[in-house]
């Protein structure tokens, strides 16, 4: 029975010291740790929980006092601990304390095998190991290691707290960096309430990406889940009900309820997608703008993300800037004025960086800029040479206006991606008669609208479905991916393919379940699998079908960003192939009108192009009239057409020319300064390096009854047939196929990538290190002197913390043995032998039999023991403080100077950090040691002289 005033120890979570129930009500009661600022509500009936209970002869402390037990008792459900003529009641006890009982089941003969032991102290190293990594909470992410990706992620993830815009170019990874973001956030304890809001479009695409590559379960709102709540509880917020959320923004814009709720929930991290529709001007602003400020006023972390270049735009640029930091960017002249400065600068970088001679304009700009630094002014004289035009790059970079609130990655910067073949399969207009005309321009104006309205489809007689059927039999070795708007085409494309062709067909719509998708997904990726996957518009967003390299459009979406994300599928970084583009279209149809608009007006089908929403809205009004009265045989449509696509080639050319002239070159150079740019791809490789961690996880997985069979291909299956708890996720649906390699994980997305920051893992390693398995063991070894008895003694050193300090970068939990002898001596480094290890299992030793012995041997030595970790823990302690120190001293020492020059440094950032290097400066010193483990190791002939 829990009581308010009890002390509770997670067993999850033991780092976070005593808890003391607060309250019960009905099936759940709420514990509170003070010492690191967590409140945690469990269920009765599975809370995580072990009493606090300590035995005469332990020592505690609390109010100023401490002495050892020599006797308890209870009133009213709490203990009352006495001793040495003083008494302390269990809620005055300081929230540190030592509850180990290994000692006690080492004492009392309840010993587990050794194998467990080793497997226990194994955790506690790799588990502190990976911790202390810069990619903890990402090592399980279905992640390619892409450099630009790790460097925006690292550098935005270390920031106090991240506020950013991320403006790279379509299909560079901007949602990749955002969830990169977003699990370092949280898996480090910088974050914990999580909102992401997203035009309706996208929330499926973000809950699938979060949930598949970062193993994060997001929550989607809308006004039924509102209600819902309201419902069971009508006082209740229902934002409150859930820590991580996604919503999007048509039920909250124009719901002033909504939005109040969603204010007074207060999230730790805003995250906005397509943040170039927050419409705004200096006289007004629209209510999703409205709303995004509002939150982003009262929300610690914020992340915009936006492909629109700022060409394109500076007034909507600075409206998002604004947004994260409203004190520097408060004034649209004065940025636009900056804008122009830093566009002239970038040009004088790409001179420097090619070690140019400068122009006089340019030479005077520089000098105009670094007015007062000697060393700079002296570069000036000579700006070719190249230890000269580095430094003077080096200065233009900490300068720059915008850089550390942006990241604007280039496709042409980044490289890596493959050619785009378009290849027309145009069908003949004469084989078209009425009825065939009609239902392709029905077809077309279901398609353009949003959202699609039902259509009758029927393809068995479509011309296009001939063509189809050829072009697969034209090449019978390759995969096809064919994308349509929605799910009634991919249900009738598959009735009318299923007589047409033998080539193996696979679906992929939202009307399937997320399992069936994932299976429908890793056939078509299966060699011998289907060679066909027909897939929906938004059934195809955030997957990764590189494998393939031919693309089928059946339609075209009307929004160019949509078509760009339908090639994206297959045009990605990595891939080796060339990207071929089959467009199918009727000759004189209003998908043809469309597919040319595309080919000769912006060149969409053989490159990026970043302005496509801009010509969208200054000509998608006449695309759509003139696509429609085309193919309704208009006699002006030719001219008209010819007319437009000129147009808009002209103003493509023109903004493309627009972008170019003012690519921000130091915007780009920015990011690779930083001192966090390189933390992650150098953490993934030195992770990737480690032969035995697959076997490890394998061995962890085995000690709760879950057999791996190796399948092929690097796929594993893991059978919990033999299962001993219900406590370890991942298996209530039975076995479950997984992979160690991240390449087939990236393959088949249906396979969970096993690393320790995974869920399954890390609740196993939690579930194992929370137990008793493996913390008293007894063995003999061989190896050891005559008549030799040492005692392994495990301690925990941990540090109980606020979770947003992130203390384990610097001291993360971690095993500390201590080897003491019967002489009291210790033996630093010792190990037990290979073959001690191995003959371990086959002898059968009584250990209660020498219980008498161990009860004399083990307190001294165990004490012993202690002052010997103790030793080294302080050590380790010194070593944290001085890392932790040197690391938060450098980062403040760069954002002082660039303070000097750059008005973006803002000075509650540099408070921020400067309070962090106190907080964790404070509490590094009072980490505290915990005994986790011990283990008794004999010679042979000392168990008969016994």
């Amino acid at each position: 029975m829990y009581v308010p005033g009890q002390r509770w120890i997670s067993t999850a979570e033991p780092e976070l010291g005593l808890g003391t129930v607060l309250r019960v009500e009905g099936r759940g009661v709420q514990v509170l740790f003070a010492k690191s600022g967590v409140l945690r509500p469990y269920a009765v009936d599975s809370a995580p929980l072990v009493r606090a209970e300590f035995r005469a002869g332990q020592r505690v402390a609390g109010k100023g006092i401490a002495f050892l037990v020599e006797r308890i008792e209870e009133r009213e459900g709490l203990l009352v601990y006495r001793g040495e003529g003083r008494e302390l009641h269990e809620g005055q006890l300081d929230d540190e304390q030592s509850v180990s009982q290994a000692d006690d089941r080492l004492i009392g003969g309840r010993t587990d095998p050794v194998h467990h032991f080793e497997l226990r102290l194994e955790g506690l190293k790799r588990r502190a190991d990976a911790r202390r990594s810069p990619s903890w909470g990402l090592g399980a992410a279905r992640i390619g290691l892409v450099p630009h990706q790790l460097r925006v992620a690292g550098i935005a993830a270390s920031r106090r707290p991240p506020r950013v815009l991320l403006a790279d170019e379509v299909g560079l990874g901007k949602t990749i960096e955002a969830g990169m973001i977003i699990a370092r956030q949280i898996a480090t304890g910088r974050a914990s309430r999580v909102l992401v809001l997203l035009p309706d479009t996208l929330v499926y695409q973000w809950f699938v990406e979060l949930l598949r590559r970062f193993n994060l379960s997001f929550a989607i709102y809308d006004e039924e889940r509102c209600e819902a709540v309201e419902q069971s509880d009508g006082s209740h917020n229902p934002f409150e009900d859930e820590q991580l959320v996604i919503a999007d923004f048509s039920f909250l814009e124009h719901n002033a309820k909504r939005a109040a709720q969603l204010l007074d929930a207060r999230w730790d991290l805003l995250v906005v997608d397509e943040a170039h529709h927050l419409a705004w001007t200096p006289e007004a602003a629209s209510p999703r703008y409205t709303l995004v400020e509002q939150l982003a006023a009262v929300t610690p972390g914020t992340i915009l993300l936006t492909a629109t270049p700022e060409q394109l735009g500076r007034s909507g640029h600075f409206a998002r800037l604004r947004l994260l930091d409203p004190q520097r960017y408060h004034d649209l002249p004065s940025y636009l004025g900056e804008a122009e400065q830093f566009q002239a600068l970038s040009r004088i970088a790409d001179t420097l960086l090619a070690h140019a001679p400068l122009d006089a304009a340019q030479a005077e700009s520089l000098r105009q800029a670094f007015e007062g630094d000697a060393a700079l002014q002296a570069c000036l004289a000579d700006p070719a040479k190249p230890e000269h035009s580095r430094e003077l790059l080096s200065a233009l970079i900490d300068r720059h206006g915008t850089g550390r609130s942006m990241f604007r990655n280039r496709r042409a910067g980044i490289g890596g991606f493959p050619k785009r073949v378009p290849e027309w399969d145009l069908i003949d207009a004469e084989r078209l008669d009425d009825a065939v005309r009609q239902a392709l321009l029905a077809e077309f104006h279901a398609d353009i609208q949003q959202p699609t309205p039902a259509l009758e489809l029927d393809y068995a007689n479509d011309p296009r479905m001939d063509t189809l059927v050829a072009l697969l039999e034209r090449h019978p070795h390759d995969k096809f991916l064919l994308i349509c708007r929605s799910q009634a085409k991919v249900l009738a494309l598959e009735e009318a393919l299923r007589t047409r062709t033998g080539a193996g067909i696979a679906r992929f719509h939202e009307g399937l379940g997320i399992v069936q998708r994932d299976r429908n997904a890793a056939y078509f990726a299966q060699a011998d699998g289907a060679r066909l996957l027909i897939c929906s518009e938004i059934g195809s967003e955030g997957r990764n079908f590189q494998f393939a390299h031919r693309l089928v459009l059946w339609d075209l979406p009307l929004d160019p960003d949509l078509l760009e994300q339908r090639i994206g599928r297959l045009d990605r970084i990595g891939q080796k192939h060339d990207i071929h583009i089959h467009i199918i279209a009727a000759a004189g149809s209003a998908q043809h009108v469309l597919a040319r608009w595309y080919d000769e007006g912006i060149d969409a089908f053989r490159t990026s192009p970043a302005d496509g929403r801009e010509l969208l809205r200054r000509f998608g009004e006449t695309l759509a009239r003139l696509a429609d009265e085309h193919a309704r045989g208009s006699d002006q449509r030719d001219q008209e057409l010819d007319v437009l696509l000129a147009e808009t080639r002209a103003s493509h050319e023109q903004m493309a020319e627009l972008i170019r002239a003012g690519r921000d070159h130091l915007l780009e150079l920015a990011a690779s300064r930083d001192l966090h740019a390189d933390e992650l791809s150098q953490a993934f490789r030195r992770e990737d390096d480690d032969p035995s961690r697959d076997a490890f996880q394998q061995r962890l997985l085995e000690s709760f009854g879950i057999h791996a069979d190796e399948l092929g291909g690097k796929v594993w299956l893991l059978d919990p047939q033999y299962l001993s708890t219900d406590a370890l996720p991942g298996f209530s649906e039975g076995p479950l196929s997984v992979t160690f390699e991240r390449e087939v994980a990236l393959a088949r997305e249906d396979l969970p990538l096993l690393r320790l920051d995974h869920p399954i893992i890390q609740g196993a390693l939690d579930l194992a290190l929370s137990s008793e398995r493996g913390n008293a063991a007894f063995m003999v070894d061989d190896a050891l002197a005559p008549r030799s008895a040492l005692l392994q003694a495990v301690y925990v050193l941990e540090c109980v913390a606020e979770r947003s300090l992130d203390v384990e970068r610097f001291l993360p939990t971690q095993p500390i043995v201590a080897t003491i002898d019967t002489k009291l001596a210790e033996r630093p480094g010792f190990q037990p032998s290979e073959a001690a290890l191995r003959k371990a299992s086959e002898r059968n030793i009584e250990v209660p039999r020498y219980r008498k012995f161990l009860a004399k041997l083990v307190p001294p030595m165990l004490e012993k023991a202690e002052a010997a970790a103790a030793l080294r823990a302080q050590g380790s302690m010194a070593a944290a403080v001085n890392e932790a120190r040197d690391a938060i001293d450098a980062e403040l020492s760069r954002l002082r100077a660039l303070r000097a020059v750059n008005p973006s440094i803002s000075e509650t950032e540099i408070a921020g950090v400067e309070q962090e290097r106190a907080d964790l400066l404070a509490v590094l010193p009072q980490a505290r040691l915990r005994l986790d483990a011990v283990r008794f190791v004999v010679s042979p002939d000392f168990l008969a002289l016994r």
